[in-house]
């Protein structure tokens, strides 16, 4: 097991891994620290069922390097890391085990701050956050203070930002836009989008969302099956990971692609792909960050400050201008270009 651990770590050069477990309450939980180069790790808890121990630690890792690439690319002052609390959150969650978790984090002394992810919901960070101040708590209240609000703003301002580069102009208005998934984010997107006088379209499986949508504003929907055949000037995933693979890539008709869903790229290979077919993809930790720029600003000294917050998302315009130069200079996909400018930001640190 040990020279699992640290082969996975000297990979990509994490600085602490944490096991905490306590028999009484049956917490199994890890804390992956990938980076405080730029300050506090951060990064959401999650619970699952995973099968294996070492599977939770995999995750446990790749999600605290994301958020460090995330945090770092968007010039936040916070580092990368991830909690993955083992268990059935349906069957295994409660009081106790909540709350033994928050003094673990507790104990760190501010090396980590944690907040809701999978599993983990509002009211337990809530519960979680009366052991310890590390613990991130919704701002709460309309406008950016409900974190979907500001995923959602994140998305139209990497589209913008897209939009400039490949019409020569940001503006919305009339650009053809199909959404997949009108959860809570795309269905605040799918609100900005027809406020702004695009052309939105929209799938989801859940036909009960697609009614709410379909009410509530001037949309088309389409087959979810369709999605990735749109003819349409952005395509939107604000649902499930891994969309672009070798069965979509090939049927996209679209010239870019900007959403809020996690992992889109099912391999980094399908980032080549889309570049060599001359599709403009907005990386999904660039454009997804507004939620995380909420949460955080919770941690204020002052408390949490919608304008602040409002300026904060506003960046992510120039932060995706700033990877589409790098993408143009370097010759690189715009997946690779984001990474670069986050190593930019982080090597800018070491120094």
């Amino acid at each position: 097991m040990e020279s699992f651990l640290f082969k996975q770590m000297q990979q990509y050069d994490y600085e602490n891994l944490f096991f905490c477990q306590e028999q009484r309450t049956g917490l199994k939980a890890v804390i992956a620290i990938h980076s405080t180069a730029l300050g506090p790790a951060a990064g959401g808890t999650r619970m699952w069922t995973y099968a294996t121990e070492q599977e939770a630690i995999i995750d446990a890792m790749r999600l605290a390097r994301g958020m460090t690439y995330k945090l770092a690319a968007i010039g936040a002052p916070f580092g990368g890391g991830k909690c993955v609390l083992i268990g059935d959150p349906r069957r295994d969650k409660s009081e106790a085990l909540l709350r033994s978790l928050a003094r673990f984090v507790h104990r760190l002394g501010g090396l980590f701050l944690t907040g809701v992810d999978v599993g983990i919901t509002t009211e337990d960070a809530l519960l979680m956050s009366q052991e310890t101040p590390f613990v991130v708590k919704e701002a709460g209240g309309p406008g950016l203070g409900e974190s979907g609000a500001a995923t959602a703003l994140g998305v139209i301002e990497g589209m913008r930002a897209c939009l400039k580069s490949v019409y020569g102009s940001p503006d919305l208005l009339g650009r053809s836009v199909v959404v997949q998934g009108v959860g809570s984010v795309g269905h605040q997107v799918v609100q900005r989008l027809v406020e702004a006088g695009a052309r939105v379209r929209v799938s989801d499986l859940n036909q009960e969302a697609l009614e709410q949508i379909s009410n509530a504003y001037d949309v088309a929907i389409v087959p979810a099956e369709t999605v990735s055949q749109q003819q349409v000037d952005v395509y939107c995933p604000c649902a499930l990971g891994a969309v672009l693979n070798d069965e979509t890539v090939p049927q996209l008709q679209c010239r870019i692609i900007c959403g809020s869903a996690n992992n889109q790229l099912q391999e980094a290979r399908h980032g080549d792909w889309l570049t060599q077919r001359n599709i403009l993809y907005a990386p999904d930790y660039i454009v997804n960050s507004g939620g995380a720029l909420t949460h955080l600003d919770t941690m204020h000294p002052d408390g949490f400050n919608e304008q602040r917050v409002a300026a904060s998302i506003a960046g992510i315009y120039e932060t995706m201008e700033r990877v589409i130069a790098i993408a143009q200079e370097q010759q690189v996909p715009m997946h690779r270009a984001a990474d670069l400018l986050a190593e930019e930001h982080l090597a800018s640190r070491l120094r």
